[in-house]
């Protein structure tokens, strides 16, 4: 360890310990009682002398030669994008087994944990549907979940005036958020950066207002109610309530309230395979290659002869009916929608799924999506402190996987063979030359 670094070792523990004190001195260092609070300001320094002796050490393991061996490593993994070689192996076993298991999970599982399933898929959704905006088209969206009340509330107005069903919100629903997608792509098509956030994010808000403060329509700050799902006339209730025959009527089954949660989870599970295996045959096609290079040089891209308006208003209108999607998914899995479950919150909450899992990566935001749902769930003995563990840990991510948990996969590209050259006409390898 080289010793003329202790000094800098030194200040920098002091400053660490410093900041540390002032950010936790306000939120774990007064404790409010009514009107007045309660000074905790030892608890405070325990944290802080925590995150500083944390630091502390790894700067120490830093200066090793094991530390600095590691800080090579992760720091060479940092790349964006790993291009294949061509000899990986196909992930079809791997898949199969887990679209097995995926499907089988509600005979092992109880209702508390597939109710934490479902919520996660639905998640899935909204990063795969903003993975689409933000993580290929480059287009910073923070109003994405004006779309997902979108859909849901599709579902419990359209019931509640026009008798529409699961099933014909699960088809409108995709439809009218991709024709709110281009509402709002039209007016953002020349902004970028923090210009094109503000727009959406006021997009989002005006969404929320709009549900919050149309009382005779959307029932306002009650809410709406969401009836059932049913399947051919066979509901998952136990009287019916629609006009058809409860399932464990038509079956002879004894009656048990976790037919409900099978049911909207397989149809969960299925489409949100449906909609994985849609993003992924999108981003090899030249409509996915556009986003990208919208991405990475609009200005460029444009000078190409690349359409950036149908781009930009593709990826707008694809996101938004994802978003849609899931809406509807979330409208029956809950009952009940009202404003209060569509705030700015949930769109951090989906932007930061993408971020965390990787721009582009359609493996990272499912995992992202996972690992953010579950996680609130396994903390919740620690409600004092999930807040603060959650961003602790996207602090850390950002630290050690600054391009999210999976890097984005390229396709290798090699040269033709000798084999297929003589395939080809000599005209055509002629004008090829000139």
């Amino acid at each position: 360890m080289e010793t003329n670094r202790l000094p800098a070792l030194f200040k920098q523990a002091l400053l660490t310990f410093t900041v540390s004190l002032i950010l936790f001195g306000p939120i774990s260092g007064l404790v409010l009682e009514g009107f007045s609070f309660r000074n905790e300001l030892t608890r405070a320094v325990l944290l802080a002398a925590l995150v500083t002796a944390g630091r502390v050490g790894l700067s120490l393991v830093g200066m090793t030669s094991i530390g600095k061996k590691i800080t090579a490593k992760i720091g060479g993994n940092a790349a964006g994008v790993t291009v294949m070689t061509g000899t990986e192996k196909s992930p079809v076993l791997i898949l199969t087994l887990l679209f097995i298991a995926g499907l089988s999970l509600p005979l092992f599982a109880d209702k508390y944990f597939l109710g934490i399933a479902i919520l996660a898929l639905i998640y899935c959704l909204l990063g795969l549907g903003l993975n689409i905006v933000v993580g290929l088209a480059g287009l910073l969206d923070l109003g994405f979940v004006a779309f997902y009340a979108v859909g849901a509330y599709l579902l419990a107005l359209g019931a509640q005036y026009l008798g529409l069903g699961f099933w014909g919100a699960l088809v409108l629903a995709p439809l009218l958020a991709g024709f709110c997608g281009m509402i709002l792509a039209f007016p953002v098509l020349k902004m970028h950066g923090d210009y094109l956030a503000i727009v959406t994010l006021g997009f989002g808000e005006i969404i929320r207002l709009v549900l919050n403060n149309w009382l005779d329509f959307t029932g306002g700050p009650n809410g709406a109610p969401v009836p059932a799902p049913t399947l051919l006339g066979i509901e998952f209730t136990r009287t019916a309530k629609q006009g058809g025959v409860p399932l464990h009527e038509y079956f002879a089954i004894p009656y048990s309230a976790d037919y409900k949660f099978w049911f909207i989870y397989i149809v969960l599970f299925l489409v949100v395979c449906l909609v994985i295996y849609a993003v992924e045959r999108l981003r090899v096609m030249p409509l996915g290659r556009m986003w990208e290079a919208l991405r990475e040089d609009e200005i460029a891209c444009r000078s190409l002869g690349v359409n950036h308006v149908f781009t930009k208003l593709t990826a707008f209108m694809l996101g938004a009916s994802t978003g849609g999607l899931a809406g509807v998914f979330f409208a029956v899995h809950q009952g009940f929608v009202n404003p209060t479950s569509f705030t700015f919150f949930e769109s951090a909450l989906i932007l930061a799924i993408v971020v965390l899992g990787g721009l582009g990566s359609t493996v990272g935001v499912i995992a992202a999506a996972l690992v953010l749902t579950i996680l609130p769930e396994l903390l919740r003995d620690f409600a004092e402190y999930r807040v603060l563990v959650f961003g602790v840990l996207m602090v850390v991510m950002m630290i050690w996987k600054p391009r999210g948990l999976v890097r984005v996969k390229r396709p290798a590209f090699f040269p033709s063979t000798k084999e297929e050259n003589r395939n080809v006409p000599l005209a055509v390898k002629a004008e090829a030359a000139q």
